[in-house]
């Protein structure tokens, strides 16, 4: 108990040396200028939940039968969980628009983006074993292919969308040439490079990029050649089938266009993993040099992992494009990739439930938050609360970290664990 404690009071002096500068002083507007304000409430508060936090760790460490429960957490989750909970977050992504909510069918929207670029990772990092920091290059591939063919061409979504997806394929495989020979850290750092490249590159070829004032006036997805727009032309959605325009059309058939992308992504992604390709990808995760001595060609499973990673990629990045009307370098920044891969890593490596899972705790779950937050303080008056919900933004990468040590402590594999081999000696 003594060190317990001897350890969360260390703990918590190093948090007061690193929030009272970064959160208990903040820089606001006043009648001379820029001021410094204190807000000591709010460090004091971070600094309590880390010494209780840590305290509690060690509590938990300290448990009586700690090691079968170890155990038990590190199993991966019966299959019998996937034949429940897959049906109802299937039946629940069904029915959201009937909600009538404007606001759940975006942030579902959202969630959905999140779900297929992490499914998309998921094929890098959770089936291959190749950590890669820079997926959001290929994001950016994808939307900033779909802006310039529909710009320069005047081509539609259906025809850009597998281009989109093909173009971001062939820039993984051109990512994945240089790494062959790395792995681990070296790979991670070079994956990350290349996100910055591609960023960079965005920002300095104005001539084709637009710069940093990005491409705007992006073409909006057509139901089969029906558009959806506020008159009532014979060549709208709404005119065609003699209804009010309304822009909550678009708003759901853009739902649930990414959510047949998604689909599309985990129904490949299964296909794969029974196939002898999502075999190679399975045994090169596990052990690389006992993956090459048995004859597995190492650089075409390597290749394919990066190519087929990337085009989901792409094609998450296309739909982006048209949903926003609007692309800019600010979207593709490395906050992006560190989201998806914090998905992957909390949902579980390999895992196709635990990734939606995640991608629906932290994506949705933070907006929801804020929104409750936000509504509590407009129903109070309080200050406080308005002033958490606009601040909360801020601190997403810290949430996402706290979430990651609360997971390696609680569940190290991931929500749900899908490391077991496809094919597995019983």
């Amino acid at each position: 108990m003594k060190s317990a404690l001897r350890d969360a009071c260390l703990s918590a002096a190093i948090a007061l040396g690193l929030f009272a500068p970064m959160v208990g002083l903040v820089l606001d507007n006043g009648d001379q200028g820029l001021v410094l304000r204190g807000r000591p409430i709010a460090a004091a508060v971070l600094v309590a939940l880390v010494f209780v936090g840590r305290f509690g760790m060690h509590l938990w460490a300290d448990r009586p039968g700690k090691e079968a429960r170890a155990i038990r957490a590190s199993r991966v989750v019966p299959a019998g969980v996937n034949k429940f909970v897959a049906p109802i977050l299937l039946g629940a992504a069904i029915m959201l628009p009937l909600t009538g909510s404007r606001y759940y069918v975006d942030l579902g929207t959202l969630v959905l983006t999140y779900v297929m670029l992490g499914w998309g990772l998921n094929i890098v990092v959770g089936l291959a074993g190749l950590l890669d920091l820079g997926y959001v290059a290929f994001y950016a591939v994808g939307a900033y292919a779909y802006a310039l063919l529909a710009e320069t061409f005047g081509l539609g979504f259906w025809t850009c969308l597998p281009l989109a997806g093909i173009l971001a394929a062939f820039w993984g495989v051109l990512l994945g040439f240089p790494v062959l020979r790395l792995r681990g850290d070296y790979l991670a750092i070079v994956t990350l490079a290349f996100g910055e490249i591609i960023r960079v590159l965005l920002i300095n070829w104005v001539s084709l990029t637009h710069g940093p004032n990005g491409i705007g006036d992006i073409p909006r997805p057509t139901l089969f050649g029906l558009r959806f727009g506020m008159d009532d032309g014979d060549d709208t959605f709404a005119g065609f089938f003699g209804i009010e325009p309304q822009t909550v059309h678009r708003v759901i058939f853009l739902y649930y266009l990414i959510f047949a992308l998604a689909l599309l992504t985990n129904w490949v992604t299964l296909r794969l993993r029974r196939l002898p390709l999502g075999r190679a990808w399975e045994a090169l995760r596990e052990d690389e040099i006992a993956c090459r001595s048995l004859g597995i060609n190492v650089t075409n499973t390597k290749l394919t992992a990066f190519a087929t990673g990337a085009l989901f990629g792409g094609l998450a990045g296309a739909f982006f494009a048209t949903r926003q009307a609007f692309v800019s370098p600010e979207s593709f920044t490395f906050i992006e990739s560190a989201t998806v891969l914090a998905i992957v890593v909390l949902g579980g490596l390999g895992s196709q439930l635990g990734v939606a899972l995640a991608a629906l705790v932290m994506v949705g779950g933070l907006e929801m938050l804020r929104d409750l937050l936000s509504t509590i303080g407009e129903q109070m008056g309080s200050a406080l609360f308005s002033g958490l919900a606009g601040d909360l933004p801020t601190y997403r990468m810290l949430i996402f970290g706290l979430a990651l040590v609360v997971m390696m402590v609680l569940r190290p594999r991931g929500l749900v664990s899908g490391r077991t081999a496809t094919a597995v000696l019983r």
